[in-house]
């Protein structure tokens, strides 16, 4: 059995984290054993070294497996921490969309479409990647630092040229 970050059990309509070195992968409980997530073709059993083609995958499928067999080896936990920027929706409801949604193919964008948008969308309504909105500030924070130091370099590389002209 995997290891669990919780000795908690999930409920049905939670939603399970899962560990996956660089990024995490999403999915309901949907009860019985059971998770409903989005499955890009690097997320299928096996996939090993494949998983991070799911950032070149265009469509996934939403599957219906018992969470061990989508955990594997991988660490997870039950994370619902948008609960507190967001009213869960019914675990009724959620896990009667989860399971509507079961076998369908889906467009796929490791950005804007991920197993994380539909995780959430199921619970809150809101279609939303909190790893997607970290990544972003990342490369918004890399590309400001990005600028700064050539500004800094253009400005300094000015003052040189100012100097020789002055001499």
């Amino acid at each position: 059995m995997a290891p669990t970050l919780y000795d908690e059990k999930p409920k049905p309509g939670d939603l399970i984290e899962i560990f996956r070195g660089a990024y995490q992968h999403w999915a309901v409980y949907v009860g019985k054993g059971s998770v409903v997530h989005l499955s890009p073709p690097s997320e299928v059993a096996g996939a090993g070294a494949n998983r991070f083609m799911s950032v070149v995958a265009d469509k996934a499928v939403v599957r219906k497996e018992e969470l061990w067999s989508v955990v594997g080896d991988s660490e997870w936990k039950i994370n619902n921490a948008l609960d507190k920027e967001y009213e869960p929706r019914p675990a009724e409801v959620i896990v009667r969309e989860a399971c509507a949604m079961v076998g369908a193919v889906l467009p796929y964008c490791v950005f804007s479409q991920n197993c994380e948008h539909l995780a959430n969308e199921l619970r809150y309504g809101k279609a939303e990647s909190r790893q997607v909105r970290k990544a972003g500030q990342a490369v918004l924070l890399a590309g400001a630092a990005t600028a700064m130091l050539l500004g800094v370099a253009y400005l300094f590389s000015g003052s040189r040229k100012e100097n020789k002209n002055n001499q």
